[in-house]
C-alpha cells in the first residue's frame, strides 16, 4: 500500500530544509562579497539559470517524497535538535572570516597541525578550506550543515538515491544475512539512512578520520549498532568477498586518480560474487552538458585539488578494470550515481 501520509511529510520536511538552507546560503554569499572574497575565475563553459537548478533540485526533492511513497525507505530527517542546529549555524558563520581568508590566500594547511604519521598526505588538507580538514572534532560537527548549505538542503535526499538499487537487490534476501559496507563513510548520514531502512542489515562504516567517525556514532545513538573501521579505503581490513553491498557517496572527487583505482580495486576485492557498488558522488563533464560550467567553477571556489581530472576520468574504465560490470546509471542534481556489479 503506498504511504501517502509518509511521502506528503517527507515533502513538507524537504520544503522547510530547502527554505532554511536557500536562506543560509544567501547569508553566507552575503557575507563572504561583504568581507572580500578573491574573485574566482570565470568558467568558461555553460551555466544553468537559477530556474533550471531549482527545478532539478525540485525533482531530487519530490524522488524523495516518492521514495517514501513506495516503501523504499521510511520518512527520516538529517536535522539535529532546534537548540543544536542554531548554535552549529552561529558557529559556522562565526568561522565564515578565517575560511575565507585562507580561501583567498590559497591556504589549505589547518590539517597539518592535526595530522598523524599514518594518514597519507593527499588526506592532510583543508577540503572546502574547513578549518582543521577533516581532522577535527569542531570540522565533524559543522560539516554537515556545511554541505547542505552549498547544496540547498539537497544533499540527504541526492544521497538516499542509493537506496533504491539496494531496494531492488535486497528482493527476496533475508537482511539478516546480508553485509553492507560504507567507504568514507564521513559522519555517518548514509549509514543512518539505511539502518532505518534495513533495521536487521549488517552494516559497516570506514573512515579515516576518528574524529568524523565518533560524529557518526553519534547520528546512530539509539539505532542497532555497525561496525565502525578507522581505516584507509586503499586497504580495506575486511576479507575477499565477504560483503553483499558496497557503497561509496562523496569520496572519490577527492582523491587522486592513482589512489581511486586502488580504492576501486579494494571495493571489488571485498564483494562477493554477483554483490552490488553503489557509486554517488558530483556529476562528470558532460553528465549535464548546460551544467559543465559549475564543475569548472568548483575547485575555483573550494580547495578541491584532485576535482578537476575526477571531472573527466573515465570512471567506466576504472571500474570495469576492477571487475564491476555496469549496471545502470543515473544524475540527481548536482550528483551521479553509478550502480556496478562485480563479476561471477
Amino acid at each position: 500500500m503506498a504511504d501517502t501520509i509518509g511521502m506528503a511529510a517527507q515533502a513538507a520536511g524537504q520544503a522547510v530544509r530547502f527554505g532554511l538552507y536557500l536562506g543560509l546560503n544567501r547569508i553566507v554569499d552575503w557575507r563572504t562579497s561583504a568581507l572580500g572574497r578573491a574573485p574566482a575565475e570565470k568558467p568558461r563553459g555553460p551555466i544553468p539559470s537559477q530556474a533550471e537548478l531549482l527545478r532539478d533540485l525540485m525533482g531530487v526533492l519530490m524522488q524523495d517524497a516518492a521514495a517514501v511513497r513506495d516503501g523504499i525507505y521510511p520518512p527520516m530527517s538529517d536535522e539535529p535538535p532546534l537548540p543544536v542546529q542554531l548554535k552549529r549555524i552561529r558557529d559556522m558563520l562565526a568561522d565564515l572570516p578565517s575560511a575565507l581568508a585562507r580561501r583567498n590566500a590559497r591556504d589549505a594547511s589547518t590539517a597539518t597541525t592535526e595530522a598523524s604519521d599514518d594518514l597519507p598526505d593527499y588526506f592532510v588538507q583543508d577540503f572546502h578550506f574547513q578549518t582543521g580538514g577533516y581532522l577535527t572534532d569542531e570540522s565533524a560537527r559543522l560539516y554537515d550543515l556545511q554541505v547542505e548549505t552549498l547544496f540547498y538542503g539537497a544533499t540527504g535526499a541526492m544521497r538516499r538515491q542509493a537506496l533504491r538499487p539496494i531496494t531492488t537487490f535486497m528482493h527476496g534476501r533475508d537482511q539478516r544475512q546480508v553485509r553492507l559496507l560504507d567507504v568514507a563513510c564521513g559522519t555517518g548520514r548514509f549509514l543512518r539512512a539505511a539502518r532505518l531502512a534495513y533495521p536487521a542489515m549488517k552494516l559497516s562504516g570506514l573512515d579515516l578520520s576518528r574524529p568524523y567517525l565518533d560524529e557518526a556514532r553519534r547520528h546512530l545513538t539509539g539505532l542497532r549498532p555497525v561496525e565502525w573501521l578507522a581505516a584507509n579505503a586503499e586497504a580495506i581490513p575486511l576479507p575477499d568477498a565477504s560483503q553483499d553491498i558496497v557503497t561509496t557517496v562523496f569520496l572519490f572527487h577527492e582523491l587522486p586518480p592513482d589512489v581511486r583505482r586502488r580504492v576501486a580495486r579494494e571495493m571489488a576485492r571485498v564483494l562477493k560474487p554477483g554483490g552490488l557498488l553503489v557509486f554517488i558522488d558530483s556529476l562528470q563533464i558532460g553528465d549535464k552538458p548546460g551544467w559543465d560550467g559549475l564543475l569548472e567553477a568548483f575547485p575555483a571556489r573550494f580547495h578541491e585539488p584532485y576535482y578537476r581530472h575526477y571531472a573527466i576520468d573515465d570512471l567506466d574504465g576504472v571500474f570495469n578494470d576492477a571487475g564491476l560490470e555496469a549496471d545502470a546509471q543515473s544524475t540527481a542534481f548536482l550528483a551521479k550515481m553509478m550502480v556496478r556489479r562485480k563479476a561471477i
